[in-house]
């Protein structure tokens, strides 16, 4: 009884018209046709999902069927709920419509299996949430709001940490069996903060903000090795597990939260802009290296000691930092800039030193190596948009001509090894001559790996950076303004 106690019916919201979402076609005609291009891809991926896999999880497009990943447990369509706000914004008016039509009548959270909460949260309240946005229809704030109360019990541990898998249903969670000594993990509680601070604005109920804003409290009592934050924390003792630091797998969006938290609450949350900062003066000292090419690369720290190692993942730190320019220090704003300029081009490397001009999952600088994978498990690609994400920020921040060249790049290999008559397949190994497919199109390829290279041949006045902030599975959220402080802007 209680989630209709709390939720018997929503309040009413007066639904402001978004900003930035007219998208006229770029002056130039060959960024236009560049543009129109990307546009054909997303028309590729989408159409071959309907065709084969409507409904389900994700499209595998060599077999041509549904693929459905673990990680939703048995909630559906993912790949719809991805991709709604991609939709949007290319104007594909008629696939929203489907779309929409669909999560109306099929899209159910009461499933009796386990889910990440971190997934379900960053992909479908991430997707749902931007999609009432842009939108306006009502139907996406009822399912997200719906789909995080849904997700309440998984913050029923002692110190208010949440699980990372919970089962719908019954509402018991447990963490990762794999996860040191029982541990939450920092990347996946550390990344509900943005949505949650928007179900509440939106449900009129404090109790998401509450959760996240607890997480907070336990992260600020807690002492920091070094000033880092290790990647595990147990959520019934609330106290650090192993000492292992990453700003890839793990950790990565913990930190691009505490930056977007601060820039989401239209800079009014200072605590956030402050972890932030002092965060990342940590990961400066202790975690960034520069190798013996010249190559700027963020290593992994195993209590104390570094591996010289960096996962694609980590490439998304060069646009946060770049992103993170604007609150620095005056003294500092320039060089936040150019460290995410270095990220950018070391990424750009890892994508150039292999043969389908496609990075790697990790690559590594040692032994005389640098930027190359050496492992066979980490040759593949899997669709990730992490490289161009930066690409995106950084073309956005500086208007260096390069990042269009090197998103361009990435268009061509995809275009000449991921796409197949079926859709886009993930590959193998990235250094080999022949395509080896992995058969999986991510529903992260239209909602992030599109969206980002759509935006870098767009103008900067599409989903303006002033107006929103990107979840981490790039959702376009609108920043939340303070009215006491517009108040204060009219009167000046």
């Amino acid at each position: 009884m209680r989630d209709k106690e709390l939720f018997g019916g929503l309040p009413k919201v007066d639904f402001l018209p978004p900003i930035g979402v007219e998208n006229r076609e770029p002056a130039d005609a060959t960024i236009r046709e560049k543009r129109a291009k990307i546009k054909e891809m997303m028309n590729h991926a989408w159409n071959n999902y309907k065709r084969y896999a409507w409904g389900l999880n994700e499209l595998k497009p060599i077999s041509k069927e549904g693929h459905s990943s673990s990680l939703f447990g048995n909630i559906k369509g993912a790949t719809i709920v991805d991709a709604l706000d991609t939709l949007f914004i290319m104007g594909m008016k008629t696939e929203f419509q489907e779309a929409k039509s669909w999560i109306k009548k099929y899209l159910d959270f009461n499933v009796n299996a386990e889910v990440s909460v971190f997934e379900v949260n960053i992909r479908f309240v991430g997707g749902l949430l931007s999609a009432y946005y842009l939108s306006g229809e009502e139907i996406f704030r009822k399912k997200a709001v719906e789909l995080g109360v849904k997700l309440l019990p998984a913050f029923h541990t002692p110190s208010g940490i949440p699980w990372a898998l919970l089962n719908m249903k019954s509402g018991i969670g447990r963490n990762w069996p794999w996860a040191s000594g029982g541990s939450s993990i920092l990347a996946e509680f550390g990344t509900l903060h943005l949505e949650f601070m928007h179900l509440s604005h939106l449900s009129g109920n404090p109790i998401f903000a509450e959760k996240v804003m607890n997480i907070r409290t336990v992260l600020n009592k807690l002492e920091k090795p070094e000033g880092l934050y290790p990647n595990y924390l147990n959520p019934s003792s609330g106290q650090w597990g192993q000492h292992h630091v990453s700003v890839g797998g793990l950790g990565d969006s913990f930190y691009e939260y505490l930056l977007k938290a601060w820039l989401m609450s239209d800079k009014t949350d200072v605590e956030a802009k402050k972890m932030y900062f002092d965060a990342v003066q940590a990961i400066e000292t202790h975690l960034i290296r520069k190798s013996s090419g010249g190559l700027t690369y963020i290593a992994e720290w195993k209590g104390g000691l570094l591996e010289h190692k960096m996962g694609h993942l980590t490439c998304f730190a060069g646009g946060m930092f770049a992103l993170g320019a604007d609150g620095a220090p005056e003294a500092l704003a320039q060089h936040y800039l150019e460290l995410g300029a270095e990220i950018a081009r070391t990424c750009h490397e890892s994508y150039n030193r292999t043969f389908m001009k496609l990075g790697p999952e990790a690559f590594r600088f040692d032994g005389g190596v640098e930027a190359i994978a050496t492992r066979q498990n980490e040759k593949y690609y899997i669709l990730r948009p992490e490289v161009i994400e930066t690409y995106m920020y950084m073309w956005r921040l500086t208007h260096d001509p390069k990042y269009r060249t090197w998103a361009w790049e990435a268009v061509e290999a995809l275009e000449n090894h991921c796409r197949v008559n079926g859709g886009y397949s993930g590959l193998r190994d990235v250094y080999f001559a022949s395509e080896s497919y992995d058969d999986v199109q991510q529903s992260f390829f239209l909602a992030e790996t599109l969206k980002y290279l759509y935006l870098i041949f767009s103008d900067d006045d599409l989903l303006p950076l002033e107006h929103w902030v990107f979840n981490t599975e790039a959702h376009p959220f609108p920043i939340l303004r303070d009215e006491k402080k517009e108040i204060e802007v009219k009167e000046k």
